[in-house]
């Protein structure tokens, strides 16, 4: 094992490289006061940040994703919490295919799911509307939110909630008092991969998006089908700021140990 070790952490090192180097080369790029991509940059300018937050499409595509987002995965938690409950404490008839329907956006391709979608508000007047982007974003979220709550809920201790009720405790007080602080980090790591996910969904998006209700993602594929310049990268580097700063908020308020792992 100790001949292996350096072996391992050099593996290790590698594959963070790998991962890391493309979104270090994009934040480097988005400071290049150039016309065009170019690296190395031998001098730093925010020029191209400036062009993106004056930019009315890209700041109206980033609202409508960072609402979109926000409310894709409050839905998908809405959603996700009481049903994975009743999957993981019930043996019902039929919640084993309560427990693939919510999961079967997993196994769809986007690209199905969005051509379907499509047709489906087409059908029904819904085209364009945002209540329904809303819908087909939690759709294709909802399970990240259910694994993880599923998760949390399977190493729950039920004796804490068998102590409450013995003392006279109201389901409901339960719940509010002592099973959801418990696995409010599974509820919380499902929720912040429900964001991410909508935030960045780009496929299904395409399908059923609106003039007026156009996504950061598919403005930028918009844009690069016409210009490639660092504006993209500027753009990039702010989703990737912005990401790494709501990482580090939520590790301050819960740690991401507890979050990704669902521990108490």
């Amino acid at each position: 094992m100790q001949k292996n070790g350096p072996l391992a952490l050099i593996f290790n090192a590698l594959v963070i490289i790998f991962m890391l180097a493309p979104l270090v080369i994009v934040c480097i790029v988005a400071f290049t006061p150039e016309e065009t991509l170019t690296l190395p940059t031998h001098h730093f300018s925010l020029r191209w940040f400036d062009q993106v937050l004056h930019h009315p499409d890209f700041v109206q595509s980033f609202w409508n994703s960072l609402w979109l987002g926000l409310a894709a995965a409050t839905l998908s938690t809405a959603l996700a919490v009481p049903a994975a409950m009743a999957i993981v404490r019930y043996r019902a008839p039929g919640l084993q295919y309560l427990q693939a329907v919510f999961l079967s956006p997993l196994i769809i391709p986007h690209l199905v799911l969005g051509v379907a979608l499509l047709r489906m508000f087409s059908l029904v007047g819904g085209q364009g509307s945002f209540g329904w982007l809303i819908f087909a974003h939690a759709l294709i979220v909802t399970p990240y939110t259910m694994r993880l709550v599923m998760a949390a809920l399977v190493g729950f201790d039920h004796s804490v909630e068998h102590a409450a009720y013995s003392l006279g405790a109201s389901s409901f007080t339960v719940f509010r008092r002592m099973t959801l602080p418990m696995i409010l980090p599974g509820i919380t790591g499902g929720w912040l991969l429900a964001f991410i996910n909508s935030f960045d969904e780009l496929t299904m998006s395409i399908f059923v998006v609106s003039p007026a209700t156009v996504t950061l993602p598919v403005r930028m594929y918009m844009y690069a089908t016409e210009s490639l310049d660092p504006m993209m990268a500027a753009v990039s580097a702010l989703i990737v700021f912005l990401t790494l700063a709501l990482m580090l908020l939520l590790d301050k308020v819960y740690g991401l140990d507890r979050i990704l792992i669902g521990k108490h």
